[in-house]
């Protein structure tokens, strides 16, 4: 499944990183805990997340992540989008509970 497959199965919210959205999504990792994503999340993974800041961009962009998931409504700060769109990482929105997202994203991948 692709990013923008996956944006228009759950109805995400794009806030950046459109030209990447063909790229394929491998998994999904759930976590607000930086070092933990640096040390678990794996390339081609969304990012299920709360977590706004520009860290969260440059550890996506480290992993090779596929996108950035945010939850609960909230938005990327204006330096995390920068460094998002610098790089090609579509981040990506949604006002559910981290839990729900994280179900229906490995729903829908495993459809697949």
């Amino acid at each position: 499944m692709t990013v923008r497959e996956l944006v228009q199965n759950l109805n995400f919210r794009v806030f950046c990183g459109e030209a990447n959205m063909e790229k394929e999504i491998s998994g999904g990792y759930t976590s607000d805990l930086l070092s933990d994503v640096m040390g678990h999340a794996e390339a081609g993974n969304v990012w299920i997340t709360l977590q706004t800041h520009k860290n969260v961009a440059a550890i996506a962009s480290l992993k090779d992540l596929a996108a950035i998931i945010l939850v609960k409504d909230f938005m990327p700060d204006d330096d995390m989008l920068a460094k998002a769109q610098e790089d090609d990482i579509p981040v990506l929105g949604t006002g559910e509970q981290t839990f729900d997202v994280s179900g229906k994203v490995f729903n829908s991948l495993r459809v697949i």
